[in-house]
């Protein structure tokens, strides 16, 4: 401890002010730490995922292996342009899956035939992760390879010297493509595949066969700044799922030990970490901006809305987690124009919610300060490097941030000092509102960021309270923002009773509506809760709040059906009137068999149907050729029509046909042929009055 003396010059006049203070070390590290390599990694944040390969020629999501590289084709492959949508939106860099698990390579492997360089792309002189590699370079983009260790094309997998070949592949893709920042092995390893003409299933030991211990040693020679990422790390690790959440508790530890890639317990047990977890291995979020990871036409339609994605970002980065998004790169070779049009949407709201930080300026104390140089000061001073402390063995405290007049937000951002370890275990947030002190929202971990989404709130001060720490905690950063609300246009549903419900993904913003297809205005009726509308109608409806008014969402509506009833099946049919688009009815079992009859409950003048195909991710039985039958009595049919679902396999969203006015209370729907030749599936059906 030492004596400091202060000068404090004012207008000419000086005195001393003698004031005993406390210069100390910084707190000592709680094990584990990170890397300086793993810090910069986590702070990329955001980056890319880019699915593309043999699957994407195949329409596989896992190919066999058994594919021709003929069929690797793309006619308008543009690496620059993945690298400009990237760098656009705001993100550091673009993971390759330079091979998945079939086995096909994008770079001409001198250890395989099974690549591009028996493709007719660019007649077999294409090299991908070269050209990724360059437009990465030109657009200031880091760049990661997925490798898959499962290859269901080689003759030798599942023996001793699949493993020699597998690492003649690593030196060779990284050894000759500049500097990767990410190395990203799947868990998914043995079991059926081509393997060079065999046909059969190879299981493997997930634990021993790829003898990882001495095959990182050739990537850190080679690739001394990549993470190396699997369920087990060593450097990064998966999130346990594939939606882009991270968990509510997230700890950087994990005991590492404990985990092998594939384990079927690791999601539950694993994924979130451990307080007491022996290495420091962070948690990466990954998820497709589509249904599947590898393009498929029929999910052109499918892409994220702006409220999935939003949530997954503030699930992710704001869970001490970096957000791995995927983009499956279309037969074309591009990232799809509705995927970049769903992104631009995203990091446009990123950046508004983000625009401007409100803590900035304010004055900080702290019920418990370690010295000098950890003052409450370093926690808002813009300063990676700085950080509030307390002392030694104070693991409970709160720091105060005055803020420069009454402001009001609903974001707030905290982060650990993480290059001493990560200690916070619970904290609490405190406002100070016109009605005094009050709490405003609990959570647990922070970790290297926590954003906390909080109900619009006023104030002049707010306090973060560690509730309970590992050790003496070390806050870097912490700021607060007001973020405009989601504006998007209302999702529109009817039920099966005939009642309308409009939805908005945030509370306080107000729905107008029209029922006859006019434009909606802030003039129109505003909704305020469900409502019936048995009858046709063309319902549009805006959201609007802030001076933000959303586009149009616009749904044509016929007949309820309030009425109607399926004919001679079981209670399991009655899903195919029951207004919600994403559950089905199978026609497995079915007596009567690909058909599907409706008793209208009256007698109605109909002039078409429609058909909504099965919605779920793994669908089947989507109807190709139909036949639509009416009846007055349920035994005399008319044939109204018959004709083919053109594309529905490709495009499977509703289908409307239209016919010659007939009079009928019976309606039938019967499936001559399905796309897969499975029993027909039915998520809607409906009718055509007007």
């Amino acid at each position: 401890m030492k004596n400091t003396f202060v000068i404090i010059l004012f207008s000419g006049l000086s005195f001393f002010s003698c004031q005993q203070q406390k210069i100390v070390a910084p707190p000592a590290p709680i094990l584990p730490v990170p890397t300086p390599t793993q810090i910069a990694w986590q702070e990329m944040e955001f980056y890319a995922f880019a699915h593309f390969n043999m699957n994407t020629f195949s329409n596989m999501e896992w190919g066999f292996g058994d594919e021709k590289p003929a069929q690797f084709n793309p006619t308008a492959l543009d690496c620059r342009q993945w690298a400009r949508v990237a760098k656009e939106a705001g993100m550091t860099g673009i993971i390759l899956t330079a091979k998945h698990h079939d086995g096909f390579c994008l770079w001409p492997s001198k250890y395989t035939e099974h690549s591009v360089k028996n493709s007719p792309w660019k007649n077999g002189k294409g090299d991908l992760v070269k050209d990724l590699a360059e437009a990465c370079k030109e657009y200031g983009l880091k760049m990661g390879m997925y490798y898959s260790p499962w290859d269901r094309n080689h003759a030798a997998y599942g023996k001793p010297e699949y493993i020699t070949y597998m690492r003649n592949q690593l030196k060779e893709v990284l050894g000759n493509y500049g500097e990767f920042f990410e190395v990203w092995f799947d868990g998914a390893n043995g079991g059926t595949g081509y393997y060079g003409g065999a046909n059969e299933e190879r299981k493997v030991d997930k634990k021993t066969y790829y003898d990882m211990q001495n095959t990182y040693p050739i990537i850190r020679e080679l690739q001394p700044n990549a993470m190396i990422f699997s369920d087990a790390g060593p450097d990064i690790r998966w999130v346990g799922n594939e939606h882009g959440y991270a968990f509510e508790t997230m700890w950087s530890n994990l005991l590492r030990d404990s985990v092998y890639a594939g384990m079927l317990e690791y999601s539950e047990k694993y994924a979130p970490g451990q307080e007491f977890g022996t290495h420091w291995v962070p948690g990466e979020a990954d998820v497709s901006i589509r249904p599947g990871w590898y393009y498929h036409e029929y999910e052109d339609h499918k892409v994220r809305s702006l409220p999935e994605l939003l949530d997954m970002y503030y699930n992710s980065i704001g869970r001490n987690t970096t957000f791995l998004l995927n983009f499956p790169i279309d037969k074309r070779g591009l990232i799809h124009e509705n995927d970049v049009a769903k992104l631009q949407q995203l990091t446009a709201k990123i950046k508004e919610d983000f625009a401007q930080e409100l803590a900035k300026g304010s004055k900080a104390t702290a019920t418990n300060v370690r010295g000098i140089g950890f003052e409450a000061t370093h926690a808002i001073d813009g300063q990676k490097e700085t950080y509030w402390a307390t002392e030694d063995g104070q693991k409970t405290a709160a720091i105060t941030i005055e803020l420069k007049e009454s402001t009001t937000f609903n974001r707030f951002l905290v982060q650990e000092y993480i290059a001493l370890g990560q200690r916070v275990k619970a904290f609490s947030l405190e406002a100070k509102t016109d009605k005094g002190w009050q709490e405003i929202a609990t959570a647990t971990t922070i970790g290297y960021k926590r954003i906390l989404r909080l109900p619009e709130t006023t104030a002049t001060a707010i306090r973060l309270i560690i509730k309970d720490a590992k050790a003496s905690p070390t806050i870097s950063n912490i700021e607060l923002y007001h973020a405009p609300k989601l504006v998007v246009p209302p999702t529109i549903s009817r039920n099966k009773e005939g009642m309308v419900t409009m939805e908005v993904p945030e509370e306080g913003i107000a729905i107008h509506y029209t029922l006859d297809g006019s434009q909606p205005s802030l003039q129109s009726t505003k909704y305020n809760q469900p409502f019936s509308q048995i009858s046709p109608a063309v319902i549009q409806a805006i959201a609007v709040a802030e001076n933000k008014q959303s586009e149009v969402s616009r749904t044509e509506m016929d007949i309820s059906s309030a009425k109607w009833q399926v004919v001679g099946i079981d209670e399991k049919a009655e899903k195919v009137i029951d207004g919600k688009e994403h559950s089905s009815w199978s026609a497995v079992g079915n007596k009567k068999g690909n058909e599907i009859i409706i008793d209208l409950g009256e007698s109605l003048t109909l002039k078409g149907f429609r058909y909504l195909p099965m919605q779920d991710r793994w669908f089947s039985g989507l109807i190709k050729d139909y036949a639509f039958y009416t009846s007055l009595d349920n035994k005399n049919w008319h044939l109204a029509k018959k004709g083919e679902f053109a594309n529905i396999f490709n495009n499977p969203i509703w289908q409307s046909v239209t016919f010659k006015p007939q009079t009928a209370r019976f309606i039938k729907l019967k499936a001559l042929t399905t796309v897969d030749d499975k029993p027909a599936t039915f998520a809607e059906i409906g009718v055509l009055t007007e």
